[in-house]
């Protein structure tokens, strides 16, 4: 029953991505390209959360809380970069 629960969260995740990716290409401004990638960040930490279900193994936790922190990081520079136009002051 696990294995056809991971298939259709696989599954649903994969489309997020794909209509997250449409977004980040077509989005009218920067700061739709910006959620958009924020996003996309999100669905990749649940990507790598699903497939550590599936393999029964801790490591991808791990490598999914460090992509969390990257992530929040990076959208933090995007966002000062987009309203100030510079990171460092």
């Amino acid at each position: 029953m696990i294995a056809y629960a991971l298939a259709f969260a696989f599954a649903c995740v994969a489309a997020a991505i794909l209509l997250n990716l449409y977004r980040l290409l077509r989005g009218p401004t920067r700061g739709d390209r910006i959620l958009a990638l924020d996003t996309m960040v999100i669905n990749t930490i649940a990507l790598i959360i699903l497939f550590g279900i599936h393999q029964s193994t801790t490591t991808y936790f791990e490598a999914a809380l460090l992509l969390a922190m990257v992530g929040f990081v990076g959208t933090v520079a995007y966002c000062k970069f987009l309203l100030r136009g510079d990171i460092v002051e």
